[in-house]
C-alpha cells in the first residue's frame, strides 16, 4: 500500500471495556465504536501493557 492510498484513522465515538475469563485465564475486551463501525480487541496482560505504553507515548506529545 502506497502512503497516498493509506486510509484515514478511525475516530472513536464510544469506548467500552469488559473482562472475561476462560479456561486459560482472564483477558480484556476493548470495544471502540468509531465513525466507521466497531473495532474490538482482545487483550492479555502483555498486550494491555503495550497499549498503555503506546497511549502514554502519544499523550506525552499532546501536552
Amino acid at each position: 500500500m502506497k502512503p497516498k492510498d493509506k486510509a484515514a484513522p478511525f475516530v472513536p465515538t464510544e469506548i467500552h471495556v469488559l473482562t472475561v475469563e476462560d479456561a486459560k485465564g482472564a483477558f480484556g475486551i476493548l470495544s471502540i465504536k468509531t465513525t466507521e463501525g466497531i473495532v474490538e480487541v482482545a487483550l492479555d496482560r502483555e498486550s494491555a501493557d503495550a497499549m498503555v505504553h503506546a497511549i502514554e507515548a502519544i499523550r506525552s506529545k499532546l501536552d
